[in-house]
C-alpha cells in the first residue's frame, strides 16, 4: 500500500506542468497483448493524455487494461517521457516512451477459494508513430511491452485515434500557443451517484453514491474531501472519508477539467463488524460546465486495498461552483 501511495504521488507531480508547454492530446487504443511466457492472448485497451515538454519531449498519464489472459485480470496506471521527432513536413510523429508502471491483478487464491488482489509495478517501455490530420484528430498506432518482477510479462499491438485540446490553427504537433490565464477551481460541491464493482471472479456489483467538496490550491493543483458509500455487496460494504491531491488541467475556455488525484480513503467495512481500515484511492476525473456555476463531473475512482478487496467506483454527478 506504502509503494502504491508513493507511486501514485510521483505521478501527480509529473502531471503538474513545469512552465509553459502545448500541444495536449487525450487517446484511445484498441488492439491485441500476448503473455511473452506463454502461448496465450487476448484484446487489450488504453487511455491516455498526453503533453509536450518541448520539441522533441513528452510526458504522459496511462490506464492500460490487459482484459483477460488466463489466470490473470489486469490493469494499472503508468507515466512515461517520450522523446519524439517528427517526419513528412511534421505530419508524422515517431516516439518511444519509458515509465513506471503500476498494475493490479485479479488471480485466482491457490488454497482455492476466493481470488487474490495483486499489486505491483513494473516497467512500460513504448513505441509510436502518429499522424496529425489537418483537423484536431490524430491517427496512432502503438506498441507497449509490460515487464515486472512479480507478475507476466507482455507484449501488445494497438491502434487508435485521439484529438488535439486546444490546437493550434495548423495542427500540427507541438506548436507554440500563447499563455492561458487558467485559474483553478475556486470551491466545488458535487453530488454523485453510481456504481460499485469489486475485483473479484463474480464481480458483485452495488449502487454507489457521493458527495465531494473541491478547492483549487495551485494553478495545476487542487484538492478534494469526499464522503463515499460503496453499497452493499456479497464483497464489499464499505463507506467512509477520502481525501486526495489532483494535478488538474483546464480547457476551451474553462469549459472542460481534466484531472488526475490520489490519496488516503478511511472506512467502516460492515462486513468485518465495522472494522476501521485504512485503504488508498487513485481516481480520473472529467468535468464539463455548462454555466459559471453549475456543470457535471465523472469520476472513476479506484480503490486499492491491502486485503484483496479492491474495487473500482465508477460515479457521475452535478457540480455547484462558488
Amino acid at each position: 500500500m506504502k509503494t502504491m501511495i508513493c507511486t501514485v504521488t510521483i505521478l501527480l507531480l509529473c502531471a503538474v506542468p513545469a512552465g509553459h508547454a502545448s500541444a495536449q492530446e487525450i487517446s484511445a487504443l484498441g488492439g491485441f497483448v500476448k503473455n511473452t511466457d506463454r502461448d496465450n492472448s487476448t484484446y487489450q485497451w488504453q487511455l491516455e493524455y498526453r503533453e509536450a515538454l518541448g520539441e522533441h519531449l513528452d510526458f504522459n498519464i496511462t490506464y492500460l487494461n490487459e482484459a483477460h489472459l488466463p489466470d490473470h485480470h489486469r490493469d494499472g496506471f503508468g507515466s512515461q517521457l517520450w522523446l519524439r521527432t517528427t517526419i513528412l513536413e511534421r505530419r508524422l510523429a515517431l516516439a518511444a516512451g519509458v515509465g513506471p508502471y503500476y498494475y493490479f491483478d485479479t488471480t485466482p487464491n491457490p488454497a482455492g477459494t476466493g481470488n487474490l488482489n495483486d499489486q505491483g509495478w513494473g516497467a512500460l517501455v513504448s513505441l509510436a508513430a502518429t499522424w496529425y490530420t489537418a483537423s484536431p484528430w490524430l491517427l496512432q498506432l502503438r506498441s507497449n511491452w509490460v515487464e515486472t518482477g512479480g507478475s507476466i510479462d507482455t507484449i501488445s499491438l494497438l491502434f487508435g485515434v485521439g484529438y488535439r485540446l486546444d490546437p493550434s490553427p495548423s495542427a500540427k504537433p507541438f506548436q507554440q500557443t500563447s499563455p492561458r490565464d487558467e485559474t483553478p477551481t475556486r470551491n466545488e460541491i458535487t453530488a454523485f451517484i453510481g456504481e460499485t464493482s469489486v475485483f473479484s471472479s463474480d464481480s458483485p456489483h452495488s449502487l454507489a453514491v457521493g458527495v465531494e467538496y473541491r478547492r483549487g490550491l495551485l494553478r495545476y493543483l487542487e484538492g478534494t474531501v469526499s464522503w463515499l458509500y460503496e453499497g452493499s455487496n456479497q464483497g464489499s460494504q464499505m463507506n467512509g472519508l477520502a481525501t486526495q491531491l489532483w494535478a488538474a488541467k483546464a480547457f476551451f475556455a474553462d469549459s472542460l477539467a481534466l484531472s488526475f488525484g490520489a490519496g488516503p480513503y478511511i472506512g467502516y467495512d460492515r462486513l468485518h463488524d465495522n472494522t476501521l481500515i485504512v485503504s488508498g484511492v487513485a481516481t480520473m476525473s472529467v468535468a464539463y460546465r455548462f454555466h459559471p456555476r453549475w456543470g457535471t463531473r465523472a469520476s472513476w475512482n479506484r480503490i486499492i486495498t491491502n486485503y484483496d478487496r479492491d474495487a473500482d467506483v465508477w460515479l457521475a454527478g452535478i457540480s455547484y461552483r462558488f
